[in-house]
């Protein structure tokens, strides 16, 4: 088996100095710039819970939504290729981090994707598509705890 390796750059940026640095907890914004050469810029800061701006992407967010994304990446591939015909994906996912003292971990992601095949397609086969699209996901076989998939198969009607 030949091994491939790819590499990904991410230039992160706090812009969040008030003035005086870090001098007190609610001195400092949690404002940074994420950066992909060729890419838009990301506004991240942390969690509203985490003294951070609410309209920006924080990183439990961007975990969620790499997970559904890559699963679903995975997903239209493993249908395409077992013959399932998907017109249509939506997942709403979502994320549990727990907090204990000075410290947290995200507890488990529960992917739920509503998935719409041609009626020409085997239901049974795109069910079964959401276990082989898990295993081959390089987000969840990267992650310390649980990521449940919950799909929904819907046949599209004529």
């Amino acid at each position: 088996m030949t091994v491939h390796q790819h590499h990904y750059r991410v230039a992160v940026e706090w812009t969040g100095n008030r003035g005086t640095g870090t001098d007190g907890y609610r001195n400092y914004g949690r404002e940074h710039v994420i950066r992909i050469d060729g890419k838009p810029d990301l506004a991240g800061s942390s969690d509203p819970a985490f003294r951070g701006d609410a309209v920006r992407h924080n990183p439990e967010d961007m975990l969620v939504a790499a997970l559904s994304t890559c699963h679903m990446l995975s997903y239209l591939h493993i249908a395409t290729a077992a013959g399932v015909v998907v017109t249509a994906y939506v997942d709403a996912a979502a994320g549990t981090l727990v907090t204990e003292g000075n410290g947290g971990r995200m507890r488990e992601v529960v992917l739920q994707p509503v998935v719409t095949i041609t009626a020409a397609s085997d239901p049974a086969q795109a069910e079964a598509a959401h276990a082989a699209a898990h295993h081959a996901c390089f987000i969840a076989n990267s992650v310390n705890f649980p990521v449940r998939c919950e799909p929904r198969i819907v046949i599209e009607s004529a």
